[in-house]
């Protein structure tokens, strides 16, 4: 079918499309508009990555939104928005570019993923909308009108419904979306899946499954001396001394490819990389050489890490590694070198397979197992999660084929991987709906924003789910749903009315829009009590006041809590910033650090050193909840260490963690301190102020002291330190600062400088004829007098706001 003849596309589209080289459709994408994508019907697409998803997705969106009166030169009339939903936030960001095109016809693109409590009235003029799936839950509960003008919604990589963190608010999202918006329609991507004719008979859709690909891509397993195709056929492939990765990807640089190498830890990724570094480094030329310096440099400036030390030394010579301890800075610098085709050679894990446009001449899986700690051991991967990668392979319009292959050690392993892999089907996608922490947050929503207001109503809702259609057992889903009532009812989210009727009350409502799950929500205000009645804080500052030993366990669930309204009236409860982090560290919504080797120990100690400072009891060293509780006192340490100015690269070391999970754990710290700072005005115990001032302290990395200049755009952590050091230390001093002590104080940057002194308000921020003050510039061996100490090699580094 050639783009001109789809039908209910408005003027111009057509020819955008070609003057893009489009002229004819993929056989999927064809198919797709023959079943009426663009004439308003729901859809699933089940394709193969890299087969047009995107392109019907589009099709389906400028559809949507026509004029169908006819009376916009661009063919578009404003009254429908295109809602389209991502699994990730780098997504995100990618496919609102791509849709950025569209601008040229007058249409307005917005991208959100952010501020669960936003109700993103600023979306509201925007044709299309990109989110994340948590990002449209959070619009709905908190009232965005807009989302009644949606005419047309995409799901993106809907088979992640099967995920089980992830999957049970895209489903419950979808669910109230196509209840609340009469004649919504709905297109669903997904992988090739094994039951995709079940997601389309959920959303009343026709299908598109099709297999179909614009490259030919073979599969097979490397062993012994030759790689074995799924055809039949065989190619020599010689391992020699090295290892079979590194035989691969040399034999796929002599024909000037790329390669994605999977393996299953972020060890493995960085050991990987470090050895293919040298199988890449000698078949650059002199450009690549220079262009991959200058990447390298700017990982470098990243922050000042060894993971960011490691991975530049990797890009020099053309190879990367990529992980989620990454900085997104860090993932984007090698996601775009790698599609440049600079840097030949990523190991990765399954993080890269998720959707970002990354593909390559060929992949290779070379790890197929990955530790499981529910099962206490190594587990093979899913068959879906395998032949995601495998779509990686070819590159349409840059490869002729591409290849997918995993790595044998045995001719008993060659025979395994062909028949667990290559020739098996994916799994089921299954719905993850009808469990405990998945409904406690979706069924207080349903209340809170009176989606439903009875019992009966709520069942009623949940029969509309993935879950309802797939299950054998519907009894199941009504009694975890009746057991989450309960739970609500006794926490005092939900009361239930004479007559049945079932209403959110105030601090119910008040969870609900803070996106938090509510027995996040149970556990600190359990904490926030438990210091109120105790005083334990009260007046405390880093070293903290008395505890009660009699109050409510830091892990007791909360379904077993007792409110407590009788709270000492106008006290001022004062918890330190550790007691702090520990409280929300200690809720489902934080992934706790781990315990290693050793560390039970050092963590009881801290335990018992600082026990006046931790908020409610301390459950006792035998008991099951210990364990998890010293997590999070891990995790709570890690925070206080970022927030007493301890460089980077020390906190990364000291918790063998990567910058992206430094970054992942403040920006957690920061929504769940937003939100125990919301939830004490609503409990009138007043403690906003020092829950504001941990939560500032966390976001900007920085003593008390500093706080209000590392509020300053473009001041952050370091520069901070260094201004207060040169005698800067507020706002109010820096906007009447001596223009050499500022500049000094930035290294010399002039341009830095003028751009911290115009967000400041300075009278005349320009630096002409301005030299920098010799004592105010810090010596390159240190950086200054605070607390962090250590190198200042991170000069870009602000603060973590800067990854995010």
């Amino acid at each position: 079918m050639r783009v001109a003849d789809v039908p209910g596309l408005p003027g111009g589209v057509a020819e955008y499309f070609e003057g893009e080289g489009i002229e004819e459709l993929y056989p999927p994408q064809g198919e797709a508009v023959e079943k009426g994508v663009t004439e308003g019907s729901n859809l699933v697409a089940s394709v193969p990555t890299a087969s047009g998803k995107t392109l019907v997705a589009q099709l389906a969106m400028l559809s949507a939104i026509a004029d169908e009166d006819g009376d916009d030169k661009f063919g578009f009339d404003g009254d429908g928005t295109a809602l389209y939903i991502v699994p990730l936030r780098a997504l995100a960001g990618e496919k609102a570019s791509e849709f950025e095109a569209f601008e040229q016809f007058g249409l307005s693109v917005g991208v959100s993923t952010g501020n669960y409590e936003s109700d993103g009235s600023r979306l509201s003029d925007n044709d299309i909308v990109v989110a994340t799936s948590e990002k449209v839950d959070s619009l709905v509960r908190n009232g965005a009108d807009w989302i009644d003008d949606l005419s047309c919604v995409v799901a993106d990589e809907v088979h992640l419904v099967d995920d089980d963190h992830r999957g049970p608010t895209l489903e419950v999202t979808l669910a109230k979306l196509r209840q609340r918006v009469d004649g919504l329609q709905v297109v669903a991507l997904s992988a090739t899946i094994g039951n995709a004719d079940e997601l389309a008979d959920w959303l009343d859709a026709e299908l598109v499954d099709s297999d179909w690909r614009p490259i030919d891509l073979k599969t097979g397993v490397h062993y012994g001396q030759a790689l074995h195709y799924d055809d039949g056929t065989q190619a020599e492939l010689s391992v020699g001394s090295g290892s079979q990765t590194a035989a691969v990807v040399a034999d796929t640089l002599k024909d000037d490819g790329s390669t994605l190498v999977f393996v299953n830890s972020r060890r493995n990724a960085e050991a990987s990389a470090r050895r293919l570094a040298d199988v890449t480094g000698d078949t650059l030329s002199p450009e690549e050489r220079d262009r991959l310096a200058d990447v390298a440099e700017e990982i470098r400036g990243v922050s000042d890490t060894e993971t960011s030390d490691d991975l530049a030394d990797a890009v020099a010579k053309g190879a990367a590694f990529h992980h989620a301890g990454l900085a997104r800075e860090h993932r984007e610098l090698v996601e775009e070198a790698f599609r440049d085709r600079l840097v030949k050679v990523v190991s990765a894990t399954p993080t890269l397979a998720a959707g970002v446009n990354t593909p390559s001449r060929r992949v290779v899986v070379r790890d197929w197992q990955r530790y499981d700690g529910t099962a206490g051991g190594m587990q093979p991967l899913d068959v879906l999660e395998v032949h995601q990668m495998f779509g990686r392979a070819g590159r349409p319009g840059l490869d002729p084929y591409g290849e997918a292959v995993l790595l044998a050690n045995s001719h008993d392993e060659l025979e395994e991987l062909f028949d667990r892999y290559v020739y098996a089907d994916p799994e089921p996608v299954r719905s993850k709906l009808a469990a405990e922490p998945a409904l406690r947050t979706h069924v207080l929503a349903a209340i809170a924003t009176g989606f439903t207001t009875t019992e009966d109503s709520l069942h009623e809702f949940l029969g509309e789910t993935l879950y309802a259609t797939q299950t054998d057992d519907p009894g199941r889903l009504q009694s975890v749903t009746r057991d989450v009532l309960v739970y609500l009812d006794r926490n005092g989210f939900v009361e239930r009315e004479d007559g049945g009727a079932l209403r959110a009350t105030a601090t119910g409502h008040l969870v609900s829009q803070l996106y938090v799950d509510p027995m996040s929500a149970a556990t600190v205000i359990d904490g926030l009590r438990a210091a109120a009645r105790s005083g334990a804080a009260s007046g405390a500052s880093d070293d903290a006041g008395t505890a009660d030993s009699d109050g409510p366990a830091g892990f007791q669930p909360a379904s077993e809590m007792e409110a407590d309204s009788d709270l000492p009236e106008d006290a001022t409860v004062d918890p330190s910033p550790l007691g702090l982090y520990h409280l929300v560290s200690r809720t489902p919504d934080m992934y706790e650090l781990y315990l290693r080797s050793g560390d039970r120990e050092q963590y009881t100690e801290l335990a018992y050193e600082r026990e006046d400072e931790l908020l409610g009891s301390t459950p006792r060293e035998e008991q099951a909840e210990f364990e998890d509780w010293l997590s999070a006192l891990k995790t709570a340490k890690l925070m206080e260490d970022w927030a007493s100015e301890l460089d980077e690269d020390r906190i990364a070391e000291r918790y063998d963690v990567g910058p992206g999970d430094i970054r992942g754990k403040v920006e957690t710290a920061e929504w769940l301190l937003n939100a125990a700072e919301r939830l004490a005005g609503e409990l009138d115990v007043n403690c906003a102020t020092a829950v504001r001032e941990a939560r500032k302290r966390v976001e900007y990395g920085v003593r008390e002291e500093l706080l209000d200049l590392a509020g300053v755009r473009d001041v952050g952590r370091k520069r901070a330190r260094r201004l207060y050091d040169a005698g800067i230390e507020s706002r109010a001093d820096l906007r009447d600062a001596d223009k050499s002590l500022v500049l000094g104080a930035v290294r010399g940057r002039e341009a830095t400088a003028e751009r911290i002194l115009e967000n400041v308000g300075h009278p005349n921020p320009g630096m002409d004829g301005v030299d920098a003050d010799a004592d105010a510039t810090p010596d390159p061996e240190g950086s200054g007098s605070g607390a962090g100490g250590g190198a200042d090699t991170g000069e870009n580094q602000a603060n973590l706001g800067d990854f995010s």
